[in-house]
């Protein structure tokens, strides 16, 4: 019997694995997927969101400044990229003034500190690529960029490390209310029982919440296509450039990555696929026209990849986090879009708050609020590193020419907790095949550590999961 089973290992469930390893007790995490972060947590536009665009009074603008302002702090603490670069929403006509004095004065309404409504003049010193267009813009220097994937990871190795368990390839199929209290929880192998569920399934909330409850609630996958762009054109904008929101979001972005690439996106359409992840040239051309209105000249011809991610949006637009009146011990944290991925940390405590008044947890005496990631050779100077490689030949062995990782980043990843298991798994914690080639140098030698280190066939390894194996077989001769 468990305390807690958490449903879903994406940056939320994982933010609320981390609060509630805090406490005594027995608590694990349900996700259907082979690796943590394979849903919406994966593949969005990796901002921290200032707090402006969030309806006054919401929970989503609550929880958005107040995770805004632990994230440096937690980037610290877990070790993951985030950079503060702060953020611009250009207008480009006069008639669309109103909608910049309208999010000042929201922002300033949810206690965002900073915010100030800029003319181009002053703009163009910030931002020389802006577009002709533009002649104005709200400036939140609040707003920052984070590894989505960093992030998302580096909270479940925490959680892991304070003995939260993590339990992957784990689909649940049915929920059932138990006479003695409680839940029981059917996956497509194994049955748990808990006290409490916390139901943080993204695009699949609704699915789990309507197994409990009367009062349905319907989550539509929105999805945002994006393309990213070599890191030669990384430093076309230092802001993250957004245009003023419509009805759909706050529209196609232009901003840096904390790894140093450009990125453009999204698209918005509502889908009924909760899979629905594919991405096409509409996109893509809609993409470059309406970025085009806030920055010029962005170079397209250096795009390495395109993505596409689903929202959870929920119809009111607003995040669920509460305990279902006619289920008890059943809580939602469902509705969670942008800016879910900025308000995680404080999803994280509220979610275990409610836990722990439910419970009545008490706090541990030895809970490590800090991780260690996977080493950067980069940062070390060059006595650093090569007195790395002599204790460590494996660091001196480049796998990823592009991103310049070495075997020993990628033996790191396979190895810590929550280690690396497919191709995919490797590339979100080390960047081995994120770079311009997109894994085409790499690939293979990537696929030989995963052979040798989990001690499995090549047929068997996975590009993310099972479905996705990456060679058919071998040959007459036993060549892969």
């Amino acid at each position: 019997m468990y305390d807690v089973i958490i449903i879903g290992a994406g940056v939320s469930g994982s933010a609320i694995a981390r609060e509630l390893s805090r406490y005594q007790g027995k608590f694990c995490v349900l996700e259907k997927e082979a690796d943590i972060c394979c849903g919406t947590s994966k593949a969005n536009s990796g901002i921290v969101h200032a707090g402006f665009d969030a309806k006054e009074g919401s929970l989503m603008a609550k929880l958005n400044v107040e995770g805004n302002k632990m994230m440096e702090k937690l980037s610290k603490e877990l070790d993951f990229p985030y950079q503060n670069n702060g953020s611009l929403v250009v207008c480009t006509n006069e008639e669309d003034m109103e909608i910049l004095e309208e999010l000042l004065k929201r922002g300033r309404n949810n206690q965002v500190e900073g915010l100030q409504i800029l003319k181009r003049e002053a703009l163009l010193k910030m931002e020389p690529n802006l577009s002709d267009e533009v002649i104005a813009a709200l400036y939140a220097p609040t707003g920052g960029i984070v590894c989505p994937f960093g992030l998302n990871i580096a909270l479940a190795e925490n959680a892991t490390q304070n003995g939260v368990e993590f339990y992957l390839e784990q689909e649940v199929k049915k929920i059932e209310k138990r006479v003695a209290g409680g839940y029981r929880i059917c996956t497509q192998d194994t049955a748990y029982e808990t006290k409490v569920i916390v139901n943080a399934a993204g695009v699949y909330a609704d699915h789990f919440h309507d197994m409990v409850s009367e009062k349905k609630i319907h989550i539509t996958p929105r999805k945002g296509e994006y393309v990213l762009l070599d890191k030669t054109a990384g430093g076309h904008v230092s802001h993250t450039v957004f245009t003023v929101p419509g009805k759909f979001g706050k529209g196609v972005l232009v901003t840096p990555t904390v790894h140093g690439n450009l990125l453009v996106g999204p698209t918005a359409v509502d889908i009924e696929d909760k899979e629905g992840t594919d991405t096409t040239m509409q996109g893509i051309e809609e993409i470059r026209r309406k970025a085009a209105h806030s920055v010029k000249d962005i170079p397209f011809r250096q795009v390495i990849t395109g993505f596409a991610g689903l929202r959870a949006h929920e119809g009111r637009h607003e995040f669920l986090i509460r305990e279902v009146e006619d289920a008890p011990g059943f809580i939602d944290c469902a509705g969670i879009e942008s800016p879910g991925l900025t308000s995680a940390p404080a999803i994280g405590k509220m979610a275990a708050e409610l836990v722990r008044e439910e419970l009545g947890l008490q706090e541990k005496a030895d809970f490590c609020s800090t991780r260690k990631g996977i080493l950067n050779p980069a940062d070390l100077t060059m006595e650093e590193r090569g007195e790395l490689i002599r204790r460590q030949p494996a660091y001196g062995n480049i796998i990823c020419r592009c991103e310049m990782i070495s075997e020993g980043e990628i033996l790191d990843a396979i190895h810590r907790p929550l280690g690396a298991t497919t191709m995919d798994g490797v590339k979100r914690r080390t960047r081995a095949g994120m770079g311009r080639c997109q894994s085409g140098f790499c690939s293979p030698k990537t696929m030989e550590i995963l052979e040798r280190e989990l001690k499995i066939r090549q047929e068997k390894i996975t590009k993310n999961g099972a479905g996705s194996e990456m060679i058919l077989g071998r040959n007459q001769d036993g060549e892969i």
